[in-house]
């Protein structure tokens, strides 16, 4: 037997605490879809089902899923011991557009990073649980907004939109899972030149022109793709000897 093979309950526990699913409530926090004690050695990672899925499975023969949407998952066309993980909302603001340390170490972070905007949901309960930061602040090495356009495309296989204001050099960037007046106007006023985001907002529009500070929307799907494969390092990361297999269409 493989000593590097874990249990999903371990992966489920690592990520959980990664993502830090306890700001999150109990509907939103994700974890165990379809439970399974099979030791797992080799992890498939996909979006979501897509119409390859059983086919995919049948040929690399992963002992468990993890899944972003798994709601469309047709269970029966699994083998009957594949486990199941998934995590949505913590997915999307660990991972992708957010509080995204690994995305900031990629575009050169030199300093600390800083939370721009909070968002604090209630428990089942109606208690109030800890809030946690939607976007982050940083300083990176300073190049035209060009420059910025051209890495980011390269990283991301590509853009949706966009508006390159009236900055010519950029040092310090935000990266935000939304995009509306208020946030834009508090990246500029903590001094960002860049506003990286998923989807462009046209309510945004005002302050963008106002304030002059430049954007990219990336695109939902380009992020998410991002994302999965940043995933797929976190774990290989935690476990060297996991074989972790990204799946798509």
């Amino acid at each position: 037997m493989n000593d590097q093979a874990v249990l999903l309950s371990a992966i489920t526990a690592f990520l959980g605490e990664k993502f830090s699913v306890d700001r999150y409530p109990e509907r939103e926090q994700g974890g165990v879809y379809y439970p399974s004690k099979r030791p797992v050695r080799r992890l498939g990672l996909a979006l979501e089902p897509f119409s390859g899925l059983a086919g995919w499975i049948a040929a690399n023969r992963p002992d468990a899923l993890w899944l972003h949407r798994p709601w469309k998952l047709d269970l029966n066309a699994l083998p009957p011991d594949t486990g199941i993980i998934y995590h949505h909302l913590p997915f999307d603001e660990y991972l992708t557009m957010g509080y995204n340390p690994r995305l900031a170490e990629r575009l050169q972070v030199t300093g600390p990073l800083e939370p721009l905007g909070y968002k604090q949901d209630t428990s089942e309960t109606g208690a109030p649980l800890p809030q946690r930061p939607i976007g982050m602040l940083f300083d990176a090495p300073p190049k035209p907004v060009s420059g910025w356009i051209g890495q980011l495309e390269s990283l991301f296989g590509g853009y949706d939109q966009v508006d390159p204001g009236r900055q010519t050099v950029v040092g310090r960037v935000a990266v935000v899972g939304a995009m509306n007046d208020r946030l834009v106007r508090e990246a500029a006023n903590a001094g960002a030149g860049l506003y990286l985001t998923g989807q462009y907002r046209p309510s945004a529009q005002e302050a963008v022109t106002e304030r002059g500070i430049a954007v990219v929307a990336l695109g939902h799907r380009r992020t998410e793709a991002w994302g999965l494969q940043a995933l797929a390092d976190l774990l290989r990361e935690q476990w060297p000897d996991l074989e972790v297999i990204v799946a798509g269409p």
